[in-house]
């Protein structure tokens, strides 16, 4: 059986990879990136915009990523999104309930509501038409397609994570750390 793609050293990264990098946490998630240089800044950029996106409720995007994690098995994702999520204010109860197996319960009701709509994305790649219409009745047209955009998103990253065997860091570097702070960082020259 193969093993995992090795993280490039810094002899392999191009300069403006290796540039960027400097400017970021440390995280074997933006190094294995480096092996994609066409990719690594669109992939930054896409990922920044949803993160910093402030027309969608911080708190409400991180029980997004950590359902997508949970739904897709992708234990670096979470354990990198529970620190980001602590830092926006989600209590651990509700981090704790997106780990859920079956549908997620005991959150409030727009928390209920993004945890159906990652289900449905992550497992059947398609809202059903009642969830559609329930997330465009709460958040309109604007907030429902940043909702499914971010979904999306980090259901390929999630992809990208674990297929890659991306391996988590031995220390919680995001501890502290808010996404407007990663952002910022990743857009620095």
């Amino acid at each position: 059986m193969p093993g995992p793609i090795a993280l490039p050293s810094d002899e392999q990264l191009t300069d403006e990879v290796r540039e960027t990098l400097a400017n970021l946490p440390p995280l074997n998630i933006f190094r294995m990136l480096g092996h994609t240089p066409a990719s690594f800044r669109p992939f930054l950029e896409l990922g920044g915009s949803i993160l910093g996106d402030q027309d969608f409720d911080p708190q409400l995007r991180e029980i997004a990523i950590l359902r997508v994690a949970a739904v897709t098995g992708a234990g670096y994702e979470r354990a990198q999104h529970v620190q980001l999520a602590r830092n926006v204010g989600v209590p651990d109860a509700d981090i704790e309930a997106t780990a859920a197996d079956g549908p997620v319960t005991g959150l409030g009701d727009d928390a209920t509501l993004v945890c159906r709509a990652v289900d449905e994305i992550s497992r059947d790649v398609r809202l059903s038409d009642e969830a559609l219409e329930l997330v465009v009745e709460r958040w309109g047209a604007s907030g429902a397609a940043h909702l499914i955009l971010c979904v999306g998103y980090y259901n390929m990253v999630s992809r990208f994570l674990e297929s890659a065997r991306v391996p988590l860091e031995d220390d919680a570097l995001l501890e502290g750390t808010t996404p407007d702070e990663i952002v910022e960082r990743g857009s620095a020259e």
